[in-house]
């Protein structure tokens, strides 16, 4: 968690999917209380570009983490 806070993230599913994508993430976090219809598509791309994931985090200690001040779904760290 102390990385989320520290380092430069990006939050919500289609800018979490766009760094992972474009090979800019460290790691993903997935809020293990979000959709799964939501979470799993990106939790599959983060798969096949051997991204790490992380779930053990709701919604709301994601979103405080990435400095927001509402919950947040999905949560990428920058390299």
């Amino acid at each position: 968690m102390k990385e989320l806070q520290s380092g430069k993230t990006v939050s919500g599913v289609k800018q979490s999917r766009r760094a992972v994508r474009d090979d800019l993430a460290r790691a993903v976090y997935l809020a293990r209380d979000a959709d799964p219809a939501l979470t799993a598509p990106l939790r599959e791309l983060c798969r096949e570009t051997d991204v790490p994931v992380d779930e053990h985090y709701a919604m709301r200690e994601l979103g405080q983490a990435a400095g927001i001040q509402v919950g947040a779904a999905v949560v990428a760290l920058l390299k």
